[in-house]
C-alpha cells in the first residue's frame, strides 16, 4: 500500500519538473521599470540636496553672524577684512578685550566646498558675509546663487 503523505523520488522529481522560473524577458522587464522609475525619482531627490546645502550655507552664516556678534561686543568692532574670521578663533594684536576663541571649531567651509567671503566694512551693512554657491563665483542662478548675510 502506497502512503500518499510520503514524497518519493518519482514524486520530487515530477514536482522539479513542472516548477518554471522566469525568463530572460520577464526579469528584463523588471529592470526597465525599475530603471523608469529610478529616472522619475532621481531629479527630485538631487533638487532636495541642493536647496539643503543653500539651506545650510543659510544657517551657517547666521551662526557665524553671531560669533561677529560676540567679537563686535567684547572688542568694540567686527574683525577687519584683513583680520577675516581667523579672529573669531586666534585672537589679533592691539585688542585686550578678546575673550575668544568665538567659535569651537575650525571656521568652516560652506557646504560645496569653497571659504565663506567675509569684507568689513561691508557694502549692504557694518559686515558682508556671503558664499558664492556651487559655482565658486558671484551671481548665479539655482544652486550657484549667492547666500548672503543681508537677506
Amino acid at each position: 500500500m502506497k502512503d500518499a503523505g510520503l514524497l518519493t523520488e518519482r514524486n520530487i522529481s515530477k514536482c522539479t519538473l513542472n516548477q518554471k522560473g522566469f525568463t530572460l524577458i520577464e526579469l528584463l522587464v523588471v529592470v526597465i521599470i525599475i530603471g523608469l522609475l529610478a529616472s522619475l525619482v532621481a531629479p527630485k531627490f538631487f533638487g532636495k540636496l541642493g536647496s539643503s546645502r543653500q539651506k545650510t550655507a543659510k544657517a551657517q552664516i547666521e551662526l557665524l553672524g553671531q560669533a561677529l556678534d560676540e567679537f563686535r561686543l567684547d572688542n568694540g568692532r567686527y574683525p577687519t577684512t584683513e583680520e577675516g574670521l581667523e579672529a573669531l578663533r586666534k585672537k589679533p594684536e592691539g585688542l585686550p578685550n578678546w575673550a575668544g576663541p568665538y567659535l569651537p571649531k575650525a571656521i568652516p567651509k560652506d557646504p560645496w566646498g569653497h571659504n565663506y567671503v567675509y569684507k568689513c566694512p561691508g557694502e549692504h551693512g557694518d559686515y558682508d558675509l556671503l558664499s558664492y554657491g556651487r559655482d565658486g563665483e558671484p551671481g548665479g542662478e539655482g544652486e550657484d546663487k549667492d547666500i548672503v548675510s543681508w537677506e
